[in-house]
């Protein structure tokens, strides 16, 4: 067996070199000494037989094979971390924290009803709910950040578990001009009106929750904020059923028809991240949000039964 020639403390000292941007301010972060660090990736340049970085002025730079090798030493680093991680996982067994990632169309009322069965069980463990939009809790699940995340379409390369369904309706106030339509023929004439859009929560995306052909538009960060812009008959929103039912019942919001789509069905899942890294307390309440899906469906199929 070859033994290698290489460590993983050395491409880790040489990841920090890179990411921090030099010597020095790699030093502070990993608190050890400037020398030290000089001294580990020099040792492994010449271990290597290959230049992997270059420094100009007080900055060190990746060579073009020093690229192609880092990118590569990320990938065996993370595969360690997460082996460790699994290590630890299984030898402390329950976690004493969770965190969750929820799309602000799953129903809060949900997730209480799995969080108020697993408390009695939960050994102490703390329990944290980020509420995000789109590519927020993409971001979330992809750097692993959470335990559970409950999102709509999944990111690339992740398993989900369908959990509901959620309906969005077509709203305004009844005293709005489109409100005095019996129906809304055509998608032109929401156009031409104030649209309330719901903002994107990932640091990078520009994707808003709605249809987005609307020239003047007002973005919030909740239906909560929807809602009272609504309510100053200011323009119209899409926003989930269970949010807007009470107030179609009692005529404080009015239901748009729009021909051809008049309301919009989109399916909810249950993701885990990283399945090495999940801990007893997780598939706990994993299962638990599941089984209120599951309660949820066998009562609904009972009464059509009835019915």
């Amino acid at each position: 067996m070859t033994r290698a020639k290489s460590t993983l403390e050395q491409w880790r000292i040489l990841q920090a070199v890179v990411d921090h941007g030099g010597y020095a301010q790699a030093a502070e972060q990993l608190n050890k000494s400037q020398s030290s660090l000089n001294h580990a990736v020099a040792k492994l340049q010449h271990q290597l037989g290959i230049q992997l970085l270059e420094v100009k002025g007080r900055k060190a730079y990746l060579t073009e094979q020093g690229e192609v090798l880092l990118r590569r030493s990320r990938h065996l680093t993370q595969s360690v971390d997460e082996l460790e991680q699994l290590a630890t996982n299984l030898g402390q067994g329950w976690e004493p924290s969770l965190t969750i990632a929820k799309e602000i169309i799953y129903p809060t009322e949900k997730l209480v009803d799995a969080l108020e069965a697993f408390i009695p069980l939960s050994r102490g463990t703390r329990v944290t709910v980020l509420d995000s939009v789109i590519s927020g809790t993409h971001d979330l699940i992809n750097q692993q950040m959470v335990n559970i995340a409950i999102c709509a379409t999944p990111p690339r390369g992740h398993l989900a578990q369908p959990l509901c369904e959620c309906d969005f309706d077509l709203v305004c106030h009844p005293d709005h001009p489109l409100a005095q339509l019996d129906v809304i023929e055509d998608e032109k004439q929401l156009a031409q009106h104030l649209q309330v859009v719901i903002k994107d929560t990932g640091s990078n995306s520009m994707n808003d929750i709605g249809w987005l052909k609307a020239e003047q538009r007002i973005t919030v960060s909740n239906f909560h904020e929807a809602k009272v812009i609504l309510g100053r008959k200011m323009g119209f929103c899409w926003i989930p059923n269970f949010l807007v039912e009470d107030h179609l019942k009692h005529g404080k919001l009015h239901k748009l028809k729009l021909h051809g789509s008049y309301q919009r069905r989109i399916t909810l899942n249950i993701i885990i991240p990283n399945r090495d890294r999940q801990g007893p307390a997780s598939r706990l309440l994993e299962s638990l949000i599941s089984l209120q899906h599951g309660i949820e469906a066998m009562t609904a199929y009972t009464e059509k039964a009835k019915a």
